[in-house]
């Protein structure tokens, strides 16, 4: 990629835009072979941006073996939205510049299981150490037009600053439980997985290990009368084994989180099961008893917010609506998915689409390409980011025939009819995409 490139698509004109007014967050990927501590890789990194006072972020490992030999991974983020930076001249200052080492856990998840009343055992829970390989590129995955990310990165990490200061909560009340709540496919339950990730990273100097639980809500309803409660309540038991050790950083995360907290009103409406009415209330109870802890996050995700028992909405200290992605959020999903087909040779030239679709105008020749992105992002608008993801694949097999290397425009086309022919399947099937 030229200089001119870099300049066209950065705005970069000879200074440094805003760069230097802005702090940034450095997120170092230290090998799992590698013998060094710690300290040992920032001070490389250190190193390396004292020589490079300039640096860009995309080229710093490409530019220095040594660093390279013990780095897997670097990443910087601006920290006023918390967007990846990558062709953008970063001056070097200490004091704007926030750097964090971690390695990441590349087993599996682990089963979390409790035995019933006939002491078969149920998968309640999904267990993951973190961060994980599994979620390594969730957070950059994910495009909204607000600042939802950096405001639950600041959510959390304030709420564990508070907790672990001892801010008494007589006084200042806060329940570190968050509710993210929309239709179904808009990336609650990634987002709430890519959080829990990312605190793990920016919080490591504090919490050493982490962990993500993600409790499954439809095991822990029982077939056998009031046993759904002793299910929460032995789920929950398990959370404060995991949170006893206050140097362990832990993530609850409940998904679909109606299934546990179904409205009281209706339960005593004749609309809901008995039983419903003992979970709700055990739900309650266990969160209120983990408040005690300095050291856990519980997340949640809705789709349906008006089944949600009005006291679990009241605990929630924020709540986020996570809607269908507008057309430049689809951009930015659409451009990731091209340049990973063009990192692995599918699609062809080596081009670069502009970061920023705000700033596209029909005259500059060098967007042409990006241009033509956006007017198929605006031509998917109303698709839900789960469909978003799967349309370069749907594009490839239905109008591509398999073919292992074309242009861009080749690919954008079969990419237009792919999402047209979404809309016509929906509008066949009569009823909203789910």
């Amino acid at each position: 990629m030229t200089s001119e490139i870099h300049q066209q698509l950065n705005g970069y004109n000879g200074e440094y835009r805003d760069s230097e007014k802005r702090n940034f967050h450095i997120e170092v990927c230290q090998r799992n072979n590698s013998a060094l501590k710690s300290e040992d890789i920032k001070s490389i990194v250190k190193h390396h941006l004292k020589r490079h006072p300039q640096f860009v972020a995309e080229t710093v490992l490409s530019s220095d073996p040594s660093l390279n030999k013990h780095v897997e991974k670097l990443s910087v983020y601006s920290e006023e939205d918390e967007s990846l930076v990558k062709f953008e001249h970063i001056p070097y200052d200490e004091d704007r510049l926030s750097i964090y080492t971690y390695r990441l856990h590349k087993d599996e998840h682990e089963e979390e299981l409790l035995d019933d009343e006939e002491q078969e055992e149920l998968p309640a829970a999904s267990h993951w150490m973190l961060p994980s390989y599994e979620f390594s590129d969730s957070w950059d995955s994910l495009y909204y037009d607000t600042k939802v990310k950096m405001n639950l990165i600041n959510y959390a990490v304030t709420g564990l600053l508070f907790a672990d200061k001892g801010v008494n909560q007589e006084l200042i009340s806060w329940n570190r439980v968050v509710l993210l709540h929309g239709p179904p496919g808009t990336g609650k339950t990634s987002l709430c997985r890519a959080l829990a990730h990312k605190i793990a990273i920016r919080l490591s100097n504090r919490f050493p290990t982490a962990s993500l639980l993600e409790v499954n809500s439809h095991s822990l309803f029982s077939k056998w009368f009031s046993e759904s409660g002793k299910l929460v309540m032995k789920m929950f038991r398990k959370v404060e084994e995991l949170v006893e050790n206050e140097s362990h950083l832990v993530c609850l995360l409940i998904d679909e989180v109606e299934s546990l907290t179904a409205a009281r009103a209706s339960v005593a409406g004749g609309t809901e099961p008995s039983d419903a009415i003992r979970v709700v209330n055990a739900l309650l109870t266990q969160i209120d008893k983990l408040k005690r802890y300095k050291n856990i996050l519980i997340l949640t995700t809705s789709n349906v917010t008006e089944k949600i028992d009005v006291a679990f909405v009241d605990r929630a200290d924020i709540k986020f609506y996570i809607g269908l992605p507008s057309a430049f959020a689809i951009y930015g999903m659409y451009r990731s998915c091209v340049n990973e087909l063009i990192r692995v040779g599918i699609v062809y030239p080596k081009e670069p689409l502009h970061p920023n679709p705000a700033d596209l105008s029909s005259t500059d020749k060098i967007c042409q390409n990006s241009i033509l992105l956006l007017e198929i992002s605006k031509a998917s608008d109303g698709l839900s980011g789960r469909t978003i993801r799967k349309l370069p694949f749907l594009a490839h097999s239905y109008f591509l025939h398999n073919k292992t290397h074309v242009t861009f425009r080749v690919f954008a086309d079969a990419l237009s009819k792919a999402a047209a022919q979404q809309f016509r399947e929906r509008a066949n099937l009569g009823k909203q995409e789910t």
